[in-house]
């Protein structure tokens, strides 16, 4: 399970800035020019964290010594760990743009992953089947969370997760849970799991084919080929129990699917569709939720109905399953990825609905602007952050009420324009 908000495989930064035509004088021509001296500082910055890492990594081997991690496994694990001064760079980096959904899914669940999906299911069945039938957690949906994570293993991350963990914990805007994962890592290193040198993964610590973070190593990861070890890294069989194991744990319904896509009766209140407004399929039916074909709904004594387009996009009534789903990474868009990557891996249809694709994305300037415009007006959006959080939503929809459009909640940059004027 990663700690990020996306999976592994979409994680980026855009370092490269763009360098105007300047003329020609003396000084960019001079050793003492200001590149020249802003790359000085830049050296000497890091020598000195260099430095007071390894004061403060230290620091961290006396702690781990105390808390009960044997000598020989420090030795290890942390003789010769490096400061990364790039993985504080992605750990401060946000994209400029707030991806939309039908983006996030169009490379998350194309069909070039959904034929290897089916490639990787037909290679491994028999354990994929094993592991279902243990934890009553789908073959599909195992292989989907493989598929999005890291690409059925083709993007695992090159950074070592004890470098990665220690930089963090050390310089990072999390330092206390960096820490704390870095203790979990020692940990699993002194178990015999893996040596340190293979211990390798994402920026921000998740491991593996399934992305584990440490701590979710050490309380989910299972032996699945019965070699004593838990080797998320390469082991499939371990992978898939482990992933599976860790749905169960978390609640998986065995039998009950995600959810569906649904039509909405005109006039359907968009309050509603936030995703702990929950109510039974009984319940939704009555307020104007129907399954696209004009058949049955699935039968959810608790469910949610979600538009992450708003009134322009698709609808889905979601239930305890894909909760599980979002227990793994808290993101609609991912669980989304899951559910329906999962589907198309077992032959089921895709999404119907039409995605908005004609609305540009909004920059997260233009979000915070939004906000800072909602609460100006008492429309109470909360705190000015750049998120499109329920607080958000809730500002927009009031907003939307007065100026007499569908309130779904759904940022636009019309409605950031109509809020400028």
């Amino acid at each position: 399970m990663t700690l990020r908000f996306f999976p592994l495989a979409i994680l980026c930064a855009a370092l490269v800035g763009c360098q105007g035509a300047q003329p020609r004088d003396a000084r960019a021509e001079s050793p003492t020019s200001a590149a020249a001296d802003a790359a000085g500082a830049t050296a000497e910055s890091t020598t000195d964290r260099e430095m007071t890492f390894a004061a403060w990594l230290a620091d961290f081997r006396r702690h781990a010594r105390d808390e009960g991690i044997a000598e020989p496994t420090l030795e290890r694990a942390l003789t010769g760990l490096r400061y990364r001064p790039r993985v504080i760079e992605l750990d401060g980096s946000q994209p400029e743009f707030v991806r939309p959904i039908w983006e996030y899914l169009d490379s998350a669940v194309s069909a070039t992953r959904i034929d290897k999906g089916r490639q990787r299911l037909a290679e491994h069945r028999d354990t994929a089947e094993r592991m279902a039938a243990r934890y009553g957690v789908p073959s599909e949906v195992l292989v989907a969370i493989w598929g999005i994570e890291s690409s059925y293993g083709d993007y695992l991350g090159d950074f070592s997760t004890l470098e990665a963990l220690a930089t963090l914990a050390y310089d990072g805007r999390r330092s206390d849970f960096a820490r704390g994962e870095l203790m979990a890592a020692l940990r699993i290193i002194e178990a015999g799991d893996i040596p340190p040198a293979r211990m390798k993964g994402s920026w921000a610590g998740a491991m593996g084919h399934t992305q584990f973070i440490p701590s979710s190593f050490l309380a989910h990861a299972v032996d699945g080929d019965g070699d004593g070890r838990r080797d998320i890294w390469g082991s499939i069989p371990d992978v898939m129990a482990s992933t599976a194991h860790y749905l169960d744990e978390a609640g998986w319904r065995q039998g009950q699917p995600w959810g569906t896509e649904v039509r909405l009766a005109s006039g359907f209140d968009y309050s509603l569709t936030e995703p702990d407004t929950r109510r039974s399929t009984a319940e939704w039916q009555a307020a104007g939720v129907r399954a696209l074909d004009g058949g049955s709904l699935p039968s959810f004594d608790s469910a949610a109905v979600i538009t992450p387009a708003g009134a322009q996009g698709p609808a889905f009534l979601v239930g305890h399953n894909f909760r599980v789903i979002l227990r793994y990474n808290n993101a609609t868009s991912y669980a989304l990825a899951v559910a329906k990557l999962s589907d198309a891996i077992a032959g089921r249809p895709g999404i119907q609905g039409d995605w908005p694709r004609e609305q540009p994305p909004l920059k997260r300037s233009d979000v915070r602007d939004m906000q800072h415009l909602l609460n100006e007006r008492g429309y109470n959006a909360g705190t000015v952050d750049g998120i499109l959080g329920p607080n958000t939503r809730r500002g927009l929809r009031a907003f939307q009420r007065d100026i007499g459009v569908t309130p779904d909640g759904f940022a636009t940059q019309a409605l950031l324009e109509r809020l400028r004027s």
